[in-house]
């Protein structure tokens, strides 16, 4: 938690932005395993209560009265029957005083508050829920029923969170470093870890590890398997094999809720063939061209589609693709390698804000994404970049046997695509790099001040290093 000035400041800034109304900020609450007494799975609070409010309590409520300038944090103070299982915590007025806020109240006050607000015609602003236990009370307290909540929620709140939140402040960023030497240490333990014979699961695990044991948390659940190009693959109990890439998508989230997201992409056997060599300079290329382009003013989308021509014309040198990379990229034959977006933005959501509705965040009138075209559809980040903004750069080139079946047997981007070169490509499995950029004054800089190996010399010398 930030000292309690952050938060007074922060609520203040979102009252002269939503400027009318009550908004009504849910906090999450506790999600059983099984059933209660069995225990729960850890708690995460919401990530938009957490930047005004900074409590990680479950079972709490933000509501601010922008007309009558009154902050109220809503909860119930736990029983002593709570107290001798998990033992005492700060009362609710406690909890309310180191966030800056005077009042604190009971949750079966936020119906009365509603009900008030409702019988004066004022208008309620809260966010698109999540959890459908949060759905259900929204349905309880002001009778929206849970399919109408997210067109009903408040696109002046929307638009104040992402106006506020997409500009890290300095603490944040201090933050984001913190999160990034935790997944520096992830990362190069699982390439420390990585030789043919050991499971995909048992490193996941020490990866995963890494992370609790800095009393962190992963930022989302580990990504490190043999077949890079499934684009969430989970870590399985599958031996690793000499001669195939393995690829480690992973992060953590520090005690403050703030995260990072690497990716790397590295050997089993500690050597790039040929052919894996080949087709990584062509990930390292592009994300170093990102690294180049982004800047204040410049549009994101522009990058992504600068890296995809890069990529189409490194595929063209390669015997993979053909024809015209202008035509080819507006058709969308790219994203037979790369099928997703350069990134995302990043901050207390390692996908940040994406709950509020990606359209708001990643885009704007002038940079709506194309959602008809396979690839173009899957972008998160679109719009122009400000000083401040966390965001991913993360290019890969994928070789998804299905994928490459559909589109020979429809004929889908044929005039652009050699489909006979594809098919020997099947085996390969997937290749990505990803870092975390801030965007600077004059351009942008990685997050995190020890960089994880990702050019190929250094990640063959660190893991011959590992294994001396």
């Amino acid at each position: 938690m930030f000292d309690q000035q952050t938060y007074i400041r922060r609520r203040a800034e979102l009252k002269s932005l939503v400027r009318e109304g009550v908004i009504i900020l849910f906090g999450n609450n506790e999600s059983p395993c099984n059933f209660p007494n069995n225990g729960y799975y850890p708690f995460r609070q919401d990530s938009s209560f957490l930047y005004y409010f900074g409590q990680s309590r479950d079972g709490l409520v933000g509501v601010i009265d922008v007309d009558n300038n009154q902050e109220t944090l809503i909860g119930d103070d736990i029983d002593i029957e709570d107290i001798v299982w998990y033992g005492s915590v700060e009362s609710v007025h406690d909890l309310a005083f180191q966030v800056g806020v005077a009042n604190s109240a009971p949750m079966k006050a936020l119906k009365t508050m509603c009900n008030e607000a409702m019988r004066q015609k004022r208008r309620i602003h809260f966010l698109p829920p999540y959890r459908h236990d949060i759905k259900l009370q929204l349905f309880d307290l002001l009778g929206i029923h849970p399919n109408q909540q997210k067109e009903s929620a408040s696109l002046d709140l929307i638009h104040a969170v992402v106006k506020m939140r997409s500009v890290k402040e300095q603490q944040e960023i201090e933050e984001l470093e913190r999160a990034a030497v935790i997944g520096y240490r992830m990362h190069t333990t699982a390439m420390r870890l990585t030789k043919p014979g050991v499971t995909e699961k048992y490193i996941g695990g020490q990866v995963d590890g890494v992370a609790n044991s800095y009393g962190a948390m992963v930022s989302f659940p580990t990504i490190f398997s043999q077949h890079g190009e499934i684009m969430h693959g989970n870590p399985s109990m599958r031996e690793l094999e000499s001669g195939r890439l393995v690829l480690c998508d992973c992060g953590a989230e520090t005690i403050n809720n703030y995260c990072s997201d690497n990716t790397r992409t590295f050997p089993v056997n500690g050597k790039f063939t040929t052919r894996q060599l080949e087709i990584y300079r062509v990930v390292e290329e592009s994300h170093d061209l990102a690294l180049d382009l982004a800047k204040p003013g410049v549009k994101y989308v522009d990058v992504h589609f600068a890296v995809c021509r890069h990529i189409f014309d490194r595929m063209k040198e390669l015997g993979l693709a053909k024809g015209d990379t202008e035509e080819a990229v507006r058709a969308g034959a790219h994203a037979m390698f790369l099928p997703h977006g350069l990134g995302h933005m990043m901050g207390m959501d390692v996908h940040d804000m994406e709950a509020l509705d990606q359209i708001y965040v990643g885009f704007d009138d002038e940079t709506r994404p194309n959602l008809e075209q396979f690839g173009t559809n899957c972008l998160r980040m679109g719009r122009r970049l400000q000083e401040g903004f966390v965001v991913t750069d993360e290019p890969g080139i994928y070789f998804i046997p299905d994928l490459i079946d559909d589109w020979k047997q429809s004929g889908h981007c044929a005039e652009f695509l050699n489909f006979d070169k594809l098919e020997t490509y099947k085996d390969f499995g997937g290749i990505r790099i990803e870092d975390d950029l801030l965007i600077t004054k004059d351009g942008c800089r990685f997050i995190g001040s020890e960089l994880i190996p990702y050019h190929p010399e250094d990640v063959e010398a660190f893991m011959a290093s590992a294994n001396e």
